[in-house]
């Protein structure tokens, strides 16, 4: 069996023309790069409810999965936590698959056509990104400037793999070579962002909108090249070079605010976009968590959205958040969850259960007063000491929360008028918005294997105030997105939920 007419091959070819000095690292990273996705795309197949799964048989050699079909696949045992390229190769009826998006076209499941395109785009893009990042994990990490502090844009560029557990970690539709080394932020390129003048008797805004992006009756939008290029296909005005973070179409401008640009593209799993309704919401919710982070006692700050503005279209929209950067004292360090990865610090057992310790306190509080926040390691932040010491939180993008106005009520706060999607009492519903996020997420990601999660949990949580919330935490096994079923989905909407064994109850096998 042949592999599919590659995105590796593709790669390749474009970069021999715009980037060829960097085809023998891009060569070389390719085989880490696959198993890194076949080892996201494993623990899809070990835990998530497939139905072409017959069932899973595990023993003492591995994981058996017997498909309805009547075949076999054959691999490693699996720890759902584990964050190392531990999947190295599987078999299907005794053939061996080391790249997933051959295993995928095998597998010949209903929409797997489709889905092995992203893989093999996921692993290729993946290598590309791996070929230009060479990141010591020491810490104190060491920058190049005064003082050695990191400006914020620095911290996001560190994180090349992506979203640590999805198979389409770096799957970028749509996105040439060229496109990815402009605009990829593990690439640390400067972007030209520019703007598009738009009546504001035509634009919904909120919040304030600063004097230098307004222009007589107009409102200037900012805008990404890409979006001007491939969606709205007009000119724009130069306006100001920004840095792009992790989740690309927000960019750090040189001393300012972040700034989310409308980028309709298909990032990870889902494309991404501005709505209207999240504009609207903007300023009245960013004062709501503002009020509410108050009630932690200094242990978590919320960034607020400065100003939003829409042109009535999810694809002319932007919105100027402030930098995480000004919660940090001299001497602290601010960086995305996600980046702890990228240093030392949670090779610490006492430290990882600091962290763990912070970031629960902070999550079941304000779960508890009504408020599910979405803490992946991209929306959340930490805040460092010199020495790496986890002293508070900051949260950001507060489009994806949950809110229950029943609990809210109970504590006497007020929810502003908020998006339907927005609102639940349904505690299910809640808990793996925080759960699914923050644990079988950001902690995880952070610890990397299921016995170093396990460890810090059992160290935190008998520890914790005792609520209904903690002991479903405690009790049951973690909510996580069925981030592979979703994908072969495609008909479906909405989120699809899971469960992986608890960390503390579970058994793993020696990933290296």
């Amino acid at each position: 069996m042949h592999r599919p007419p590659t995105a590796e091959a593709e790669i390749a070819e474009e970069l021999a023309v715009v980037r060829p000095g960097l085809l023998p690292r891009y060569a070389a990273k390719l085989p880490g790069a696959r198993a890194a996705v076949l080892t996201r795309l494993w623990r899809a197949l070990a835990y998530e409810p497939l139905p072409w799964l017959a069932g899973r048989e595990p023993g003492a050699h591995g994981l058996t999965l017997r498909l309805a079909d009547g075949r076999s696949l054959r691999g490693p045992h699996a720890d759902p936590y584990a964050t190392s390229a531990y999947v190295t190769a599987v078999r299907l009826d005794g053939e061996r698959y080391d790249d997933p998006a051959r295993l995928m076209t095998a597998l010949g499941v209903p929409h797997a056509a489709g889905f092995a395109a992203e893989l093999a785009g996921s692993a290729a893009s993946l290598a590309l990104s791996r070929a230009g990042a060479d990141h010591p994990k020491e810490w104190p990490v060491g920058f190049p400037h005064a003082g050695g502090r990191a400006q914020d844009w620095e911290w996001e560029q560190r994180v090349v793999d992506g979203h640590p557990f999805h198979p389409n970690c770096r799957s970028r539709p749509g996105f040439s070579v060229a496109d990815q080394l402009a605009y990829g932020p593990e690439h640390r390129p400067v972007v030209g962002l520019g703007t598009v003048a738009v009546p504001a008797a035509d634009c919904l805004l909120s919040g304030d909108w600063p004097d230098e992006l307004r222009a007589a009756d107009d409102l200037l939008v900012p805008v990404h090249p890409w979006q001007a290029a491939h969606v709205l296909g007009r000119p724009y005005d130069a306006w100001r070079p920004a840095r792009p973070l992790m989740s690309l179409r927000t960019l750090a401008l040189p001393g300012g605010p972040h700034v989310k640009t409308a980028l309709s593209a298909r990032l990870t799993s889902s494309v991404r976009d501005i709505s209207v309704s999240s504009v609207r919401s903007a300023a009245p919710l960013s004062d709501f968590a503002e009020d509410l982070a108050a009630r932690t006692g200094g242990l978590l700050h919320v960034t607020r959205t400065l100003g939003a503005v829409s042109a009535h279209s999810p694809d002319l929209a932007a919105l100027l958040r402030e930098s995480p950067e000004v919660y940090a004292a001299p001497g602290e360090h601010v960086l995305p969850v996600a980046a702890l990865a990228t240093t030392s610090l949670p090779g610490s057992p006492s430290w990882l259960a600091a962290f763990a310790r912070l970031a629960l306190t902070v999550g079941l509080l304000l779960l508890e007063a009504g408020v599910a926040l979405e803490a992946h390691g991209q929306n959340l932040l930490v805040i460092l000491s010199a020495d790496g010491t986890p002293l508070r939180l900051v949260y950001r993008d507060l489009a994806d929360i949950r809110i229950s106005p029943a609990r809210l009520a109970r504590h006497g706060i007020t929810p502003p008028g908020l998006a339907a999607r927005m609102v639940t009492d349904d505690p299910t519903a809640l808990r793996r918005k925080l759960f699914g996020s923050l644990v079988a997420g950001a902690l995880a990601g952070t610890a990397g294997s299921g016995p170093a999660l396990a460890a810090a949990l059992a160290d935190v949580l008998p520890g914790l105030p005792r609520t209904p919330d903690l002991a479903a935490l405690r009790e049951g096994p973690l909510p996580t997105k069925a981030l592979t079923l979703m994908r072969l989905s495609p008909g479906g909407t909405g989120d699809v939920w899971t469960t992986l064994p608890h960390p503390c109850a579970a058994r793993f096998p020696v990933t290296g």
